[in-house]
């Protein structure tokens, strides 16, 4: 049944057509093949149950304060006030755009629109500064990956539902593996700008850097709303992301008046647009989830495999190679939605903590995002700076090597994921 279903979506793809149909058909000639007794509605009703969970309304709402956010002056703002504080260190350039990169990621949780807000924006002053063009996008298209980990993360929502794991765990536990791959990143900047002797910009005074904090006060309430609004129990994941949207309008449209409030509704169309194919894809991950598991693939896979008898660390490993190698070649969701139910019933029985596998999960989505061929983020960069593939791939390397030593980190010290849930919840 595997490999039927396996070879049907390959030839779709490779026919050209969109990701939803092979899921989609796969499952249905699977479905229809191996269990011809049963009604069809019933897979149905699995694609309808698989965009009905409560959490998935967060993703729309997050979706939309991040296109309002990327159209007004939010990006700018955050951008500057980091330039201040760390532009006059050498490589203090290529570490502002890595620091602005996580604090728009927590605002807006999209890896693309950090790539277009921040990348626009800072990579000419890069390039001025003597940075080379290999190394400016790749560092940009990598430290994009923060926003998948920095909440809110579209990635961890999806990984939550399927998962029925925690989304507010999950949110906090991403916080400090962001914050190692800043760390690595800036050091790694700072090496680099010493090895080809790049210029540092001149000092910011203390008047500038307080004008420029000033300025950045309101977006820097995007995190603070989100983290502290989750982390205190004052509102749920869900809710957290609808006040985001009134934040973001309010913000925008009233404070900075960066858009008219006529300007909305093309705003929500774009929304709509993108959500509509975020949601056709989860619930045709549903039907196809639900075949599998009805077939019981995912058991036949993993004893194939001898996976029964893994401990908890080769287990941890398998899945993490699974991810890395499913997201270099398609779409994260559908990847999170393929695999996270094959894994399940592993998870549970060698006791690992969901949470920690969902950070481990969500990280590996987020170097598939930089990491050639299909990466979300490579594409991205290829339609905003109007570079080739070759050339927007050749400065990845050096930080996929730090997002995959990050890994090894989370994996050999679990405690810097869980130690925040733990504090928080436990």
């Amino acid at each position: 049944m595997t490999e039927l279903m396996l070879t049907v979506m390959i030839a779709l793809l490779l026919f050209g057509f969109p990701m939803k149909m092979p899921l989609i058909s796969a499952a249905f000639i699977g479905f229809l093949i191996y269990f011809p007794n049963f009604s069809p509605q019933i897979l149905i009703q699995q694609m309808i149950g698989g965009v009905k969970p409560s959490a998935l309304v967060a993703v729309p709402m997050f979706i939309l304060a991040a296109d309002v956010i990327t159209r007004g002056h939010s990006a700018d703002r955050l951008i500057d006030v980091v330039m201040r504080f760390m532009g006059h260190i050498k490589g203090g350039l290529a570490i502002s755009v890595t620091s602005a990169c996580a604090l728009f990621g927590a605002v807006c949780g999209s890896t693309q629109a950090t790539v277009v807000a921040v990348g626009g924006a800072m990579r000419p002053r890069m390039l001025k500064s003597g940075y080379s063009d290999s190394f400016t996008i790749g560092l940009i298209v990598n430290a994009a990956d923060l926003a998948y980990l920095i909440p809110p993360s579209i990635g961890m929502i999806i990984y939550g539902v399927v998962s029925g794991t925690s989304i507010s765990q999950l949110f906090i536990a991403g916080i400090v593996p962001g914050l190692i791959i800043v760390a690595f990143f800036s050091a790694y900047c700072m090496w680099h700008a010493y090895k080809h002797d790049i210029p540092v910009l001149d000092r910011s005074d203390w008047g500038e850097r307080l004008t420029a904090v000033r300025r950045a006060v309101w977006p820097m309430g995007f995190p603070v709303i989100i983290v502290g609004g989750i982390y205190g129990g004052v509102f749920s994941p869900t809710e957290a992301a609808a006040i985001c949207v009134l934040y973001a309008v309010v913000l925008e449209a009233l404070i900075f008046r960066s858009i008219r409030l006529r300007d909305l509704p093309d705003i929500a169309l774009s929304t709509g647009a993108i959500t509509s194919v975020v949601f056709i894809l989860i619930a045709a991950g549903a039907a196809f989830s639900w075949t599998l598991s009805f077939a019981q693939v995912p058991q036949t896979i993993i004893s194939s495999l001898g996976l029964n008898e893994a401990g908890p660390m080769l287990t941890l490993t398998a899945i993490i190679l699974a991810f890395f190698i499913g997201c270099m070649f398609v779409d994260s969701i559908v990847v999170i939605l393929i695999l996270v139910p094959i894994f399940a019933p592993l998870i549970k029985s060698t006791g690992l903590d969901p949470v920690l596998v969902g950070v481990l999960i969500t990280l590996q989505v987020a170097i598939g995002a930089a990491t050639p061929p299909f990466g979300c983020n490579l594409f991205t960069a290829i339609a905003v700076f109007r570079r080739p593939f070759v050339d927007v791939v050749r400065g990845v390397p050096p930080f996929l090597l730090i997002l995959l030593l990050t890994t090894a980190l989370v994996m050999a010290f679990p405690q810097i994921a869980l130690f925040l849930p733990e504090l928080a919840y436990r």
